[in-house]
């Protein structure tokens, strides 16, 4: 499943054809010291630093392979515009594209945006933002979750939440799972969706449920109500 991001990310690579002699360099390093695909590499915003997409996230590296950092690069000359978060969007919405057929969706009937949540079912907070999706909805924001069970592969929760995927109604058994009810035992090929989202999460930058991906890519942590969240989406 690793391997399907890892390719996914390849194909935001910004430049074709073989790598330079600084970029090879760069990704042999990642790989090499640190065993992390370095799948997307471009110029970075800094003289002398590359930009690099990684199954955890964007790092910048010396054109040497040498040196590491791992932040936020702000532009002081257009009104400290976050340079690393602008182009983190563009990764999550490129790879949003390619797990749609895997999402489990609540369609609001006049749809204006399309907010897709990383969910736990074991989440408090994920599950008062599922008792809510009538305002949602109504608020004309359609919901598409990913699944992100907090405690990884080993966990109650995901184990559950491949049940969630396989059950023949998904979208009842969301309902179900988010009121604390167990779910009947399920096997098919959708359970694999867990550890692709997993791992998609982890590129993004989640680190807690629920978290909610915009249209444009940009993340947001944490819950909000149908009322902020349209103020949010309203301004972009």
């Amino acid at each position: 499943m690793k391997k399907q991001i890892f390719s996914l990310l390849g194909m935001l690579a910004l430049v074709a054809g073989t790598a330079s002699a600084g970029e090879a360099e760069v990704k042999a390093a990642l790989e090499q010291k640190l065993g992390m695909p370095a799948e997307a590499i471009a110029p970075g915003p800094i003289a002398g630093l590359y930009e690099v997409v990684t199954p955890q996230g964007l790092f910048y590296v010396t054109e040497d392979g040498s040196k590491l950092i791992h932040g936020q690069v702000y532009d002081l000359n257009n009104k400290m515009a976050n340079l690393t978060e602008q182009r983190m969007a563009s990764v999550r919405k490129g790879l949003l594209a390619k797990v749609a057929d895997t999402v489990i969706e609540f369609k609001s009937p006049k749809e204006k945006h399309v907010v897709t949540v990383f969910t736990d079912t074991t989440c408090g907070y994920c599950r008062k933002l599922h008792n809510e999706m009538q305002s949602y909805l109504d608020a004309g924001i359609t919901i598409r979750y990913l699944a992100y069970p907090r405690g990884g592969e080993r966990s109650g929760a995901w184990k559950e939440m491949e049940k969630l995927w396989c059950a023949k109604d998904p979208k009842a058994a969301m309902g179900d799972a988010k009121a604390g009810n167990k779910l009947p035992t399920a096997n098919c090929d959708k359970a694999s969706a867990i550890a692709e989202h997993y791992a998609l999460g982890n590129t993004f930058g989640v680190n807690g449920t629920p978290a909610l991906v915009l249209e444009d890519g940009t993340l947001v942590p944490g819950y909000l109500p149908a009322e902020r969240l349209q103020m949010q989406l309203s301004t972009r």
